[in-house]
């Protein structure tokens, strides 16, 4: 109910059944939840590939390929360090290796919830509900030094991270990332169409 917790109750009644039970499913034990399915939409300004480059020294977690219509796995562990889980998400390119970016959620931080990508890096992320799609926006970026937890300025942050989790019926639903800045407008737009593997 970690996720549950973020949202007030009108807004998680709004969301759909499936939707519900994924963003409350429990994976101690070792256990994983897969999601297969297909890059659907995919793109990127000459600001927004540079970005996504120059991000590769952190582990790149931002879209490397513009290809569309091609494999992506998203994984999903328990994070046994700080009891939130981890996200490894696969996309599969048509010129070599498949991207592989990884990245925590921790139940942490001044809105309740973050995702670290490594390097002392996070980002706080609130959650919404609009028009019953699950929204996480970014709330500010920080950077861990040792014991001190320094906010990135507004002006050397990446822009405005945007990720939904909307439903599309018959057990699929699509995970989409948009990043916009102030200055240089839409840098990365990625769409993906996913269902769960069942065990």
């Amino acid at each position: 109910m970690r996720f549950r917790a973020l949202l007030s109750d009108e807004d998680w009644q709004d969301l759909p059944p499936d939707v519900q039970r994924r963003f409350t499913k429990r994976l101690a034990g070792g256990r994983t939840a897969v999601y297969v399915g297909r890059i659907t939409k995919v793109h990127a300004n000459l600001p927004g590939k540079l970005l996504s480059q120059i991000l590769r020294l952190i582990g790149g977690p931002l879209p490397l390929f513009d290809d569309v219509d091609v494999p992506s796995v998203v994984t999903v562990t328990e994070d046994v360090e700080t009891g939130g889980q981890i996200w490894t998400r696969l996309y599969a390119n048509r010129t070599g290796f498949p991207q592989v970016i990884h990245s925590a959620k921790r139940f942490a931080g001044p809105t309740g919830l973050e995702e670290y990508i490594g390097f002392g890096i996070s980002m706080a992320l609130d959650v919404t509900v609009e028009d019953r799609v699950l929204t996480f926006r970014s709330a500010g970026y920080y950077l861990r030094l040792g014991p001190l937890r320094l906010r990135v300025p507004r002006w050397l942050a990446p822009g405005a991270l945007n990720v939904i989790h909307r439903e599309e019926g018959g057990q699929s639903f699509v995970f989409g990332l948009t990043l916009d800045h102030p200055l240089f407008g839409r840098l990365v737009h990625q769409e993906g169409l996913y269902r769960e593997e069942m065990p």
